[in-house]
């Protein structure tokens, strides 16, 4: 309904009740307007409303929600009360700069003293402006009548017929595929060095390091199959824009890393086997399902991931609130007994950990006409033996898989810089120097220093033995 000025005027001259009468019209239509305004978004919401079970990688940035907004920002810096921090004087003092004393001073030009005062020392590190260094090395050449060639000394500073020395190689694997530096940017710093090289060559350089190290790869492997808890994870990979996927087997102190073609069980049993002697920490992926071991505990934050997904969509559903606050209160109560703060005894520890279960039971065992319950319920029936072994094993087994989420994150974060490989043999290298880097730094060494000295034990001809893990290490001194 529509009124011109003129309309208007001539309404108000009728008198009250025609005007009133209009208005309570208008205000009702308005209302009507709004109700119908308010179904069409719902309609249009739920139409474009991102199914539960989406993967987090399929669903659009604009679509995800907020979740910081509206938090409280922790506080920059310490606690009150916790002593502060400084840098640690260094080590080692590479030079020593003696300043000649002022000759007046610098704020009112009044003739100083020749002799100082005090001397005050302040110490300044950081890198040094350098440039490439060549090394012309004359080796002593000998010729064996037994094998009827000329014989010599390796050298270790560099692979067989390479003009690059090794540990360029080394350190920029690491920044590449530890820190996510793209190969144009390592090229510009090499060439900001005095060294030019191509990016051809740097990552044929890495695919040759990694050939080289291919048996502490393997051993790697060995380790991680014979750890008491292992945990798995996978995510999405590209190689030359075909879909892959980069797998993680490991444990405390040792990463191994996979890049294949496929996300199925061939990969697990190809990795491990079909029986594994020891506790799998892995998610709901069924990939983990034909795997035999002593035990298997799901990892619980995913369980409360899928529950936030359907609480999106369903904000304001009574069903579905009630069954997912039953599912939480009885997750949460399960961490806490973890906790053990009261000290209870053995038998009271028993008898709650049954409690615990019948609680599950009763929340799969009743059929719900809900489509999202039905579908927990099923997932929870098909690992309900599985949900509950941190328990049984703590406090070696976590109910999170928390270790595997944050050794695929450095790999996650070098994907969104490099997209992934551009052939089959560079994701063979970058799985293996991976592996190698992070086990590195899982055992507390420095990881260019301990792949250096891998390597050139490698280029001398002697076999490649990794060190001992950090516990391993503990058990042989004790």
């Amino acid at each position: 309904m529509t009124l011109t000025y003129e309309q208007a005027v001539a309404l108000y001259r009728q008198g009250r009740d025609p005007t009133v009468a209009l208005l309570l019209a208008l205000v009702e239509e308005n209302t009507r307007l709004r109700a119908d305004n308010e179904e069409l978004k719902g309609a249009l919401n739920a139409a474009r409303a991102v199914q539960p079970s989406a993967p987090s990688g399929s669903i659009p940035p604009y679509a995800k929600p907020n979740t910081a907004r509206g938090r409280r920002r922790r506080r920059p810096g310490r606690k009150k009360g916790h002593a502060g921090v400084t840098r640690a004087r260094p080590e080692r003092i590479d030079e020593v700069t003696s300043h000649p004393p002022l000759a007046d001073c610098p704020l009112c030009h009044t003739p100083l003293p020749q002799r100082p005062s005090e001397i005050r020392e302040r110490i300044i590190e950081g890198l040094a402006a350098h440039k490439s260094h060549a090394t012309l090395h004359q080796i002593q050449r000998q010729y064996c009548c037994r094998c009827e060639k000329m014989v010599e000394s390796p050298i270790t500073d560099a692979m067989a017929h390479d003009h690059i020395s090794l540990y360029t190689y080394v350190l920029t694997a690491w920044l590449h595929y530890r820190c996510g530096l793209s190969t144009a940017n390592l090229v510009a710093l090499l060439a900001h060095s005095g060294l030019a090289l191509s990016p051809g060559a740097l990552t044929q350089g890495w695919q040759r390091l990694g050939n080289l190290l291919s048996p502490a790869y393997d051993q790697i492997l060995t380790r991680v199959k014979r750890s008491l808890v292992l945990m798995a994870d996978e995510t999405g990979w590209r190689i030359h824009g075909v879909t892959h996927w980069l797998w993680y087997f490991g444990c405390t102190y040792w990463s191994y890393y996979l890049i294949d073609r496929h996300r199925g069980t061939a990969v697990v049993n190809k990795v491990i086997g079909t029986v594994f002697d020891g506790v799998l920490l892995v998610d709901f992926w069924g990939a983990y399902n034909a795997i035999e071991t002593w035990a298997k505990q799901r990892c619980i934050f995913h369980l409360f991931t899928a529950l936030e997904k359907v609480d999106l969509q369903r904000p304001h559903d009574v069903v579905w609130r009630d069954f997912r606050q039953r599912i939480k209160r009885l997750f949460n109560d399960a961490v806490r007994l973890l906790d053990n703060d009261r000290g209870f005894g053995q038998p009271t520890l028993d008898r709650r950990r049954q409690l615990l279960a019948d609680r599950l039971a009763a929340l799969i065992i009743v059929p719900r006409a809900h489509k999202d319950v039905r579908r927990i319920q099923k997932r929870l029936r098909r690992h309900r033996d599985e949900l509950f072994t941190f328990l049984d094993y703590a406090p070696l087994v976590s109910p999170y898989n928390n270790h595997a989420e944050q050794q695929m994150r450095g790999p996650v974060l070098c994907r969104r810089v490099s997209q992934g490989n551009r052939s089959r043999a560079g994701a063979d290298a970058q799985a293996m120097l991976m592996s190698l880097f992070r086990s590195m730094e899982l055992h507390g060494r420095n990881p260019v220093d301990e792949v250096l000295r891998l390597a050139q034990t490698a280029i001398a001809g002697k076999p490649i033995v990794l060190p001992l893990s950090p516990d391993q290490a503990a058990e042989i001194a004790a």
